[in-house]
């Protein structure tokens, strides 16, 4: 660096990469700092200057070895060699400039008096690491999982043996367990479940997220929070609110021929019925075969890959859960947490792999909800959003989270292009698993259990049943039945919630 530069740089201050101290602080205060800035993106330190900025130059002698011997070798933990250069400012005034690099074997801590501290940067000043900090560095290092950390309040019984009775049918296991011993001993060996102390035996986070019963009531950041706004930010009144709660994979049944079909939606299926009405627009005119055709604002497959991105590689010691935001102008998917190790947004595009956690990448990619060779946000997302959209989607990333958004490009009265709205379309039913018949058969208590729902689709088992003179139960089973046709699917929340009716039925009391 010059010394033009290194002026500039002194006039700009002490920031979250950039730290003045005098040469004659103590050699644990200035590992302080040199950890701090290793355990993050790594940072400047100027010998020399004052806080305010005004350079008073290096007094010590031999500052290049007293800064390895007795501060990076004593009281750096891994060690850390730091480039060093002394400029001279003037013929009585030199000052040092120490570069740290981020550091690859995080967390970094400081030696000093029988202690081992871990120290980052908050704004300009160094402080501390909080507990869940730490959690964060020791797995940015790889020296924790946090996926096979335990969850707490959890057992055997939080999980769903329905879902994972399929998972085993996908990897082909010969035998299927049939006691809860058995059970057991199978998920502690596939990482699904972990002892802890006092011999307990408590789900994994992977375990929970993988195939819980209601996962957010043990992990609260394991759900998908949906919003949809008729504005370009945020308001107090949505159009849409709610966080879905689930299992990310769906459960399936198998036929004869080797074909399966989806009978219970896990997290990303649940997340397509619930945007759909929010990604699509009726066209304003009716086709030869009397249908209105959809325009769709956003492709649903390339929805589908960033959130089961997002769901295999978040940082799950955030606190906070993967959002999906719709705009009037655009739509946002917030994942939360940093990339993982050495990824940057160009790696990802370019379709390099790094599985913050593998174990939920490989059974995502056993069911095929994502393909061996990582590169869907190259083949999928960016050609897709491109040729609905107009434009390529935006990647944002920071040390709290990753955005992608896409822009809508198109005015809301277009005319629809049905031919590529035709392909989407497909796509959409393909995701969602739509396999609902023109025809159904219903009994004349459904066919009056619709007819309540038209009316009022918030409307509860025990109102409908007070409406119809049946009881709450009869209700439910009723519905029960509807949902696992297709016929009807609930949206949003069981208290804040509504029916959404999903075809026109032909009706058949007989």
């Amino acid at each position: 660096m010059t010394k033009n530069q290194l002026l500039k740089l002194i006039t700009q201050g002490e920031s979250g990469t950039l730290e003045f101290k005098r040469d004659s602080l103590k050699p644990e205060q200035l590992a302080k700092e040199i950890v701090a800035f290793a355990n993050q993106k790594g940072g400047t330190i100027i010998l020399g200057v004052e806080d305010d900025g005004t350079i008073s130059g290096i007094k010590r002698s031999k500052l290049q070895e007293w800064l390895m011997d007795c501060v990076c070798s004593r009281h750096v933990h891994p060690r850390i060699s730091p480039s060093y250069q002394e400029i001279r400012i003037s013929p009585e005034i030199t000052i040092a400039l120490i570069v740290i690099a981020e550091g690859d074997s995080k967390p970094y801590v400081v030696r000093h008096n029988d202690r081992e501290d871990i120290f980052l940067r908050h704004g300009n000043t160094t402080r501390i690491a909080t507990r869940e900090q730490l959690v964060r560095l020791l797995a940015s290092g790889g020296l924790l999982k946090v996926e096979s950390m335990p969850v707490p309040r959890t057992s055997l019984s939080s999980l769903d043996l329905a879902r994972l009775e399929n998972y085993l049918v996908f990897r082909g296991e010969p035998e299927i367990p049939k006691s809860k011993d058995k059970w057991t001993e199978l998920l502690l060996q596939m990482g699904f479940l972990t002892e802890v102390a006092g011999d307990k035996i408590q789900c994994t986070v992977a375990g929970v997220t993988l195939f819980g019963i209601k996962p957010k009531r043990y992990l609260k950041q394991a759900g998908l929070r949906v919003m949809a706004f008729d504005s370009l930010d945020l308001q107090y009144r949505a159009l849409l609110d709610v966080v879905l709660d689930g299992p990310m994979l769906a459960r399936w049944v198998f036929d004869d021929e080797g074909g399966r079909t989806i009978v219970d939606d896990g997290l990303v299926e649940k997340l397509a019925h619930t945007i759909h009405p929010h990604i699509t627009i009726e066209g304003d005119s009716i086709d030869k075969g009397f249908r209105r055709p959809s325009k769709i604002l956003y492709p649903m497959e390339a929805i589908r890959e960033l959130i089961l991105n997002a769901l295999a590689h978040r940082d799950w010691t955030r606190s906070t859960d993967i959002e999906l935001r719709i705009f009037s102008n655009r739509l946002e998917i917030i994942s939360p947490g940093a990339l993982p190790g050495s990824m940057t947004i160009e790696k990802m595009k370019a379709g390099q792999r790094y599985a913050r956690n593998a174990l939920i990448m490989e059974v995502l990619r056993e069911y095929n909800y994502v393909e061996e060779r990582g590169m869907g946000i190259r083949t999928k997302v960016i050609p897709q959003v491109k040729a609905i959209t107009g434009k390529e989607p935006e990647f944002t990333a920071d040390e709290d989270c990753l955005m992608i958004t896409m822009y809508r490009d198109e005015p809301v009265n277009e005319p629809v292009n049905e031919t590529v709205n035709e392909t989407v379309n497909e796509t959409i039913n393909e995701t969602i698993n739509e396999t609902i018949n023109e025809t159904i058969k219903l009994t004349a208590i459904q066919d009056d259990i619709l007819r309540e729902i038209t009316s009022n689709p918030a409307a509860t088992y025990e109102e409908i049943g007070e409406k119809l003179g049946v009881y709450r139960a009869t209700v439910a089973r009723h519905i029960n039945l509807l949902k696992k046709t297709g016929v009807i699917r609930r949206i949003g929340s069981k208290k804040t919630g509504y029916w959404h009716i999903n075809k026109v039925i032909k009706e058949d009391k007989q």
